[in-house]
């Protein structure tokens, strides 16, 4: 079994930059795609980004292209989300995401993934 842990939210003003942090615990990882969600009130979770464990190919929802960086510290058992120029529509609860499953559907955020975090809240204001 593994455990994430998210960590890094707050309230910023739009503009500003954060960077969310997950950190895994549990069974030694193998080659996981690991992964950014978000889901904000009264709408469906959403795919943010994703990352391989092993190889570090990268993929990113449009929303995120150019704003957010996805990052991995295989030594440390942790991934990043970079987040810059955020927006008030960036709010939302964001979750990290592993699944064993390395596949193109996998890492476009199309099934669901097989182990999650508790969230981390980010909020924007205007």
């Amino acid at each position: 079994q593994v455990q994430l842990v998210e960590s890094g939210g707050g309230l910023v003003q739009a503009g500003a930059s954060l960077r969310l942090s997950c950190a895994a615990s549990g069974r030694t990882f193998s080659n996981y795609a690991m992964g950014w969600f978000r889901q904000a009130p009264g709408k469906e979770r959403e795919f943010v980004a994703s990352i391989k464990r092993i190889g570090g190919t990268t993929y990113y929802a449009d929303s995120a292209k150019g704003r957010f960086t996805i990052s991995r510290d295989n030594a440390k058992n942790t991934v990043y989300l970079q987040m810059n120029s955020l927006k008030p529509e960036d709010t939302a609860v964001y979750y990290c995401a592993a699944d064993p499953r390395i596949t193109l559907a996998t890492m476009r955020g199309l099934v669901q993934y097989a182990y999650w975090g508790q969230g981390t809240q980010v909020t924007v204001s205007s």
